[in-house]
């Protein structure tokens, strides 16, 4: 089955809300730990998308990544761009999403494959990103060379509110 990368037009992005609540939803659920915490609605989840996520992608500071598979929505990334005046360089990996279904087919290496052509097309020369330190997605980023800049311990809840959990923060030039 082939995964096929595409960028979500603004046009086309209220069409995919429900879809990409699911994904979130089914993701935290299974313990990713991308800023929600358990218990998380559906409700919740558009929100996110529409309140969050939605703005910048119409206003044109956020692209918006989606990767199909088997023919609905099996995982997502963006890229956001909206950066202070001073950082007109760099941008900002958000919300790397692979359904739980959909794990270890090489959807997330294609997303952030696809993420870092359109940040150079953009004129990004530094992306970063943060991640659970010792997470699954950590030995992805570094092998495709993003590098550690640093670690926080205790940053965040994990997503079933028990414990904190260390954050590691990567950047990568390009």
């Amino acid at each position: 089955m082939e995964t096929r990368i595409e960028r979500l037009a603004p046009e086309d992005y209220d069409a995919h809300v429900d879809s990409l609540a699911r994904l979130l939803s089914d993701c935290v659920h299974d313990g990713a730990s991308v800023s929600f915490i358990l218990p998380l609605t559906l409700g919740e989840c558009r929100a996110f998308w529409r309140e969050k996520i939605r703005p910048g992608v119409v206003a044109g500071t956020r692209d918006l990544l989606i990767a199909r598979h088997g023919g609905g929505i099996a995982g997502t990334v963006h890229l956001d761009r909206d950066t202070p005046p001073n950082q007109p360089h760099r941008a900002e990996v958000v919300k790397l999403l692979v359904h739980p279904d959909c794990r270890r087919r090489g959807i997330a290496r294609a997303l952030m494959t696809e993420l870092e052509r359109l940040a150079v097309e953009r004129e990004r020369t530094l992306i970063t990103l943060d991640t659970r330190a010792g997470d699954s997605a950590e030995p992805l980023y570094l092998s495709l060379g993003f590098e550690i800049a640093g670690i926080i311990p205790d940053y965040a809840l994990d997503p079933f509110g028990g414990k904190r959990d260390p954050v590691s923060f990567m950047f990568k030039q390009l």
